[in-house]
């Protein structure tokens, strides 16, 4: 199966986001103050989470100079330290969750675990945000941020700018990765829909059967259904026993009546005289017995 979209563009912008916040923890370029007294003009002092640089034009830059505002006690500094120290650990486990769950080696992704990793390092990118924004809003307030009085003038360096970039990314991959979800979602739902199609409807305890008492109809509503007359109740299990009642008059059978007199004949035989039957002529429509 190709890698998704949304998979590939998560594991290319959170590296890349913790690159960004990986320097700008550890670079000292937070702050970067300019125009001392009694110092060289291009005299530049940088100030970090971790250490004081001093850059010249003309010389290297010089690393580990004291603290000589209490700059390090500062409560920004401190939270940026530690937020930003937690959204690096927290980013790191959130691209191995992705790495196992992207599987570079496998047919299939895992889709909740990448987006798992995706909530992860949308964490990572608020632990790392959180701090850059509150060490930027009081970046020029001396009271907070000690720093040296007037005319030093105080601006933003390009650590705070890639805590931002970092913090950004970092964001942009989480939600990229989260997006992973909808497919796993989707599963899970046309599973879940499967499974209770395939079994019998419980009762839910807010469910309550009435039992309605059966209203009075008429015989022939009653015992018609369906096109069929149905026996009553009394009829379909007491065929033995005897019926009450008065018959119905009958009409009576039909019969054949013969519009031909079958006497006829023997009435004419008997009426020429006592000769032989078997010489007599036979005037009539039935048969003789000389024919039988």
């Amino acid at each position: 199966m190709r890698t998704p979209v949304v998979m590939t563009l998560g594991m290319v912008l959170a590296p890349c986001g913790l690159l960004l916040n990986l320097t700008g923890t550890l670079a000292p370029g937070w702050r970067l103050m300019k125009g001392f007294l009694n110092q060289p003009v291009d005299v530049v002092l940088y100030q970090g989470l971790w250490d004081i640089c001093r850059e010249q034009s003309s010389r290297e830059r010089e690393c580990g100079q004291p603290d000589e505002w209490n700059y390090f006690a500062a409560e920004p500094v401190l939270v940026a330290r530690g937020l930003m120290v937690t959204s690096l650990a927290v980013t790191a486990l959130g691209l191995l969750l992705a790495t196992l769950g992207v599987r570079c080696w496998q047919e299939e992704p895992h889709f909740a675990l990448a987006g798992a990793s995706g909530v992860v390092l949308l964490a990572a990118g608020l632990f790392s945000l959180i701090p850059v924004s509150w060490y930027n809003h009081f970046l020029q307030d001396r009271q907070v941020l000690p720093a040296p009085a007037s005319p030093v003038t105080v601006q933003v360096s390009y650590s705070l700018v890639l805590g931002y970039l970092g913090s950004c990314l970092l964001l942009l991959g989480g939600f990229s990765l989260g997006l992973s979800f909808a497919p796993w979602c989707e599963e899970r739902c046309h599973s879940c829909r499967k499974a209770s199609s395939s079994d019998p409807r419980r009762s839910s305890i807010s469910t309550v059967y009435v039992d309605w008492p059966e209203p009075a109809l008429t015989p022939a509503i009653k015992y018609y259904s369906d096109g069929l007359h149905r026996p009553r109740p009394a009829e379909q299990g007491a065929t033995s026993k005897p019926r009450v009642g008065f018959p119905m008059p009958r009409p009576p059978p039909k019969t054949y009546t013969n519009p031909v007199d079958v006497l006829d004949g023997e009435e004419a035989a008997k009426s020429q005289g006592t000769s032989s039957r078997s010489t007599r002529p036979c005037h009539s429509s039935l048969p003789c017995d000389s024919d039988l």
